[in-house]
């Protein structure tokens, strides 16, 4: 199997890097070739480079890695969660104190989630997640409830609808992997846990790459 592993940053991902004894490029697990692709934060520098690296290579497989907050005070802090429902939260227009989704006025779906979902026993126990992508991580109590009043997301990410966009454009198996890292509120780096989220994450993708 040939798999495309995808994170916005290296060092979301470099534990299971490390575990595996794979490069900044690429590398071997069991039968299956790793391939990394680091984007960069955003839509756009995730888009441009799926986009470049999909036109030119064909993959079995996409996994994308990396933190995230949440919404959802269910979910704790460090929990690894897999996203079935993802946003383009933005995507759309402002009409008064209303805003229009990119569904109501007509050009698109601003929802997404993979049409070619991967199953796997290392998934089956994760909590499976709505989630939001966005250009602006929310840090104002005003936005936070209005955009929970109109998506009601579990998680939001800066990456992850422009993933699934891309995958579903050229039919490939996807799966998005998240572990939560803060949780959606006045911007507060005190209260963050960066590093056990990463922790849980690569022990999640560990398990999951040994026995794919």
């Amino acid at each position: 199997m040939k798999i495309l592993l995808v994170s916005a940053t290296p060092f979301e991902i470099e534990p299971a890097l490390l575990h595996f004894n794979i490069s900044k490029d690429a590398g071997n697990i069991n039968n299956s070739s790793i391939h990394i692709l680091i984007t960069g934060v955003g839509m756009t520098a995730t888009a441009f480079s799926l986009g470049t690296e999909l036109a030119s290579k064909n993959y079995d497989l996409a996994i994308n890695a990396g933190i995230a907050g949440a919404f959802d005070r269910s979910l704790k802090t460090g929990d690894v969660v897999s996203v079935g429902l993802d946003c383009f939260a933005e995507l759309g227009a402002e009409d008064g104190e209303n805003f229009l989704s990119i569904d109501e006025l007509g050009f698109g779906k601003a929802s997404i989630k993979p049409e070619i979902a991967f199953t796997h026993p290392g998934i089956s126990t994760l909590k499976k997640v709505r989630s939001i992508t966005v250009n602006k991580v929310h840090g104002n109590d005003e936005s936070i409830y209005t955009i929970s009043e109109r998506l009601n997301p579990q998680t939001e990410t800066m990456e992850g609808a422009a993933f699934f966009y891309a995958c579903n454009k050229t039919n490939l198996p996807c799966l998005q992997l998240r572990a939560i890292s803060n949780y959606v509120e006045q911007r507060n780096r005190d209260n963050w846990n960066i590093p056990i989220a990463i922790k849980n994450l690569n022990n999640t993708l560990i398990e999951i790459l040994t026995n794919i």
